[in-house]
Order: C-alpha cells, then structure tokens, then sequence
C-alpha cells in the first residue's frame, strides 16, 4: 500500500500555546511548601488619568499576570472582553466566573477549606475584598517570596518570550547603527529604536530609551534624549522593548563616525568590552554573581592603571577604597523577566540571601549620596557560602560600564583624598569628553553554563554595519575629527565645564 503525505494548515489569530499559567500556579504552590490553599491576586483597574477623560496607559499587575496570563484591553470603547467559555478556551484556566460572584466563590471556598487549616495568600494585607462571614485565615507575609523564587527561574515559554523582546530589540539597535551617521539629534536615534520595536508588534518598550550623547554617557539614566551630536564621541543608547509583557535589555555603545574618534573612546570601550567578556565567560549555575561583581572591578582597575587615569596604588589598594566606583558605580547586572529588573529570591547583588547590609562610612561616602550604588557593603563587601548563586533558567544581564561623570568627579571623588590619590587628573582630562561607555546583554544561565540571547552587534560587527551602510548624502552630518591626535578633541568637556545631569540609580 503506498504511503500517503497529509498537509494541515492551521489559521490562528494568536498563538496556539497558551500561557502557561497553571504550571506557574503549582510552582508557586510548590514554593509555599503547601497542599491546600486559595491565593488572591487582582488584575490592574483601568482608569482615566486624573482630572481627564482619556485612559491612563494600562500595564498589568505582573505578578497576577504570571498566575494567569491574562492582560485584557478595555472592553466598552475598544471592543469586547472574552465570554466566560472564550476565555476557558483562550487561557491556561479551568474556571471562570464573573465578578460579582467573587464574594459568593471565596466564601463558598472558605467553608469547604476554612476548617482544614488553609489559608487565602494575599501580596498586601488589606487586600483581600471584606467579605463577611470569611472564616479563612489571611496570609499576607509568603505569597511574595514564594512567587518571587518561582519567578526567578523562567520556563521555556518565558524564555521564549525573553528571546523575541531581544530578537527585535537587537533588530532596532542594527537600525540604529546602520542610520547613524544622518542623523544629528538623541531625538532620532530613539524614534528610530521605538518605530523600528512598534513595527515589529512590540507596542511597549520595557523601560524608558537612554540614547545619550557625549558627556551625558555620563548619567546612568538619562532620559532627555534631545541633545545635538556636535563635536561628540559616542552614543551610549541604553534600549529594549517588551514582548507580551516580557522585558529586554540591551545597551551599546557606537562611536558617531565610521571609526573611533579618539583613542581614548577606543581605549575605554575596549576595555569595557573586556570587562564584560571576561565576566560572561565565567557565568555557569552555582557561580556567585557578586564575584563577577568584583571581577568586573579587578578588570577595570587594572585597565585603568594601564592607561594611566589611576596611579599611585596597586589593584589591591585601589579597590580596597573604593575608588574605582568613580567610574564603574552601578551593580554587574540584575535578573530580567516580567520585570527589566526583575524579581528574584534574593537580590544578585546582595551580600546574603537576605537584604544587604548597608554600612555607612561618614569619612567615604556622603548621607546624600544613593546608598545601593556608593556604599561599601553592596559593592565590595566579601561573599560568603550564602550569597546568592546562579542557577539554571535564570535570564541575568551583563552590563558593565565606564563612565566620567562630572558631577560625582568634582562633588566626591576628586575632593577627597582617600580617593583623589589614585587619579591621574592630567589624564583624566583627556577622557572626560568620552563621556560614558556601557555594553549589556541579556544572558541565559543553562546546565551547561549559558547562552547569549542578545544579538544586537557590538565590536567589529557593529562597524560593518556603520560602514556599510554610510551616507553619501551632502547632507550627512559633520563628523567629529576622526583624525585628531590623542588628547584632541573638536570640543572638549573638562571638570569644570559640562552639564550636569545626575540620576539617584543603582542598576541600569
């Protein structure tokens, strides 16, 4: 009997795999340590913005979100929501009712279960509806660390999310580079970034685009985006959308012209570039993410002493005071998920698997200064066998930078003489006008150590698409003096002569 071939063809409006909503609820449940319960989580309200008849923007609660996989739109306006069989059909659910039944369905719960010891789990006290007659007990204490450890490890539909935000945000970061040299304002390298993750169906970014120019590579989160390219060196665009609420984060940093500038701009996003791969090539599970931390540091302070911006000291002296947060003063990387800065059991950067203890020390790091991103305890603090570790399924980033910040240059660093000794401020003035560079990948930590998910070009890669694609236009923007020598800049920011912009942050 001769075989026979069969084709079947599917149309669909979405995906055919739904959220995996369930598996997370067992997850969580498995996190509570628990056989029974009843855990109650509400959606976002849509609302009007204040004093107006036009919606705020809706953004979905998320942790109601990863026990549901539901984020509906507005119903009356923009057209209707799902019947109680539809959305049977369209999430990873067994029941649903209305809302008005709410009270009826946890209080009908809570007779059955009430008595065996079971408990409703709430994120917030108080948050639970007054329902009367409720005989439950109210837990408002483990529902967040439980959800939070279950979150920290993403299965392979979030990871699969995670990989698509990266996939177009590494699509926009390729638009970006390939325009560059028309372009003359922030401005248009974000409605690049921002048209290019729209047409792509990511309506959303994941945070607000940091495409900063020049001297304000400087500010960890600078936002404004409006400043003109003249006379500068680098962009730091610091960019990522979401992707059915999943986050990227990506950064890189590109020199305004078809090659390096200055040697200084080479010199540090080399060494940058140095500081990262050396961190990404260690990361396996059961490594402790605050030792690539401190090897991020290790790495820049030796760059540093080899051209000359520090002296006077050894690595080891150098980082015992802390001195190179003068230029690297932000945490290595941060969990992403849901969340750009996503939850996790404990923080990557803290010192145990609690909170971090922050000490201050009056003599080194001033009361208003931001204590996560100056204080000794949550940077350089010595691990032990319970800081945290990573693990497999975890979506970590990689982001180290170097940056010369005017503002924490002129205000701290330099006036004090525990840090002023070890900077070459001769040399320093040659690499201010560099303003700031940071290089960040979205990295996967797998059984076998990880997998890069980000694929947005950086080094040499990211010249061929400069380069190849170059205007001809007599019109191209004027490029900054690719042919100027070391130490010479078309305009030049000093300690004394910049503008400021400083943003109280301490991950990027």
């Amino acid at each position: 009997m001769e075989a026979k071939e069969y084709w079947v063809h599917l149309d669909a409006e979405g995906s055919l795999e739904k959220y995996p909503a369930k598996q997370h609820a067992r997850r969580v449940q498995e996190k509570l340590g628990i056989d029974e319960g009843l855990i109650y989580l509400a959606g976002q309200p849509a609302k009007n913005n204040e004093d107006s008849d036009m919606p705020a923007p809706f953004r979905q609660r998320r942790y109601f979100y990863y026990l549901t996989g539901i984020n509906p739109a507005r119903v009356i306006w923009n057209g209707r929501g799902s019947t109680l069989a539809e959305a049977v059909e369209r999430y990873d659910i067994d029941e649903v009712y209305y809302v008005e039944e709410l009270g009826d369905v946890i209080k009908d719960w809570s007779n059955y279960y009430g008595g065996h010891g079971s408990d409703i789990f709430v994120l917030h006290q108080g948050q639970l509806p007054w329902i009367p007659g409720l005989q439950a007990i109210i837990d408002s204490e483990s529902l967040r660390p439980a959800m939070n450890a279950a979150r920290m490890i993403k299965d392979e539909h979030e990871i699969g999310l995670i990989r698509k935000a990266n996939d177009i945000s590494s699509e926009a970061h390729k638009k970006v580079l390939a325009n560059i040299l028309k372009y003359r304002n922030e401005a248009q390298v974000e409605g690049l970034f921002m048209n290019v993750c729209i047409s792509h169906q990511a309506k959303q970014q994941a945070y607000d685009p940091i495409a900063a120019s020049g001297p304000n590579a400087g500010t960890l989160h600078y936002d404004a985006n409006n400043e003109n390219f003249e006379g500068r060196q680098l962009m730091c665009l610091d960019a990522g959308c979401e992707y059915e609420l999943y986050a990227s984060d990506i950064t890189r940093t590109f020199p305004l012209a078809e090659s390096w500038p200055t040697k200084e701009a080479e010199n540090i996003y080399k060494l940058v570039e140095r500081m990262q791969e050396s961190c990404i090539e260690r990361l396996a599970p059961g490594v402790r993410y605050l030792d690539l931390h401190i090897l991020a540091h290790q790495v820049a302070i030796d760059g540093l002493l080899k051209l000359g911006i520090m002296h006077n000291g050894t690595r080891e002296e150098i980082y015992a005071a802390g001195t190179s947060r003068a230029f690297f003063p932000h945490g290595l990387g941060h969990h992403v998920g849901l969340e750009v800065h996503d939850v996790g059991q404990a923080e990557l950067m803290s010192v145990s698997m609690g909170k971090a203890v922050l000490q201050q020390v009056p003599s080194l790091f001033p009361q208003n200064f931001h204590a996560p991103v100056y204080d000794a305890a949550l940077c350089y603090a010595p691990t032990d066998t319970q800081s945290s570790q990573l693990q497999e399924g975890m979506v970590v980033t990689v982001e180290p930078g170097i940056y010369f910040s005017v503002y924490a240059l002129q205000h701290f660093y330099l006036p004090s003489p525990v840090h002023s000794r070890f900077i070459n401020q001769k040399v320093l003035q040659r690499y201010m006008p560099v303003g700031g560079v940071r290089i960040e990948d979205d990295i996967l930590i797998t059984s076998r150590g990880y997998e890069n998910l980000t694929k947005a070009p950086k080094g040499d890669a990211m010249f061929d698409i400069i380069r190849g694609r170059k205007s001809t236009s007599s019109t191209a923007r004027p490029q900054a003096n690719a042919n100027a020598p070391t130490g010479s800049h078309t305009s030049r920011a000093t300690l004394d002569q910049a503008r400021i912009h400083y943003a109280k942050s301490d991950q990027c």
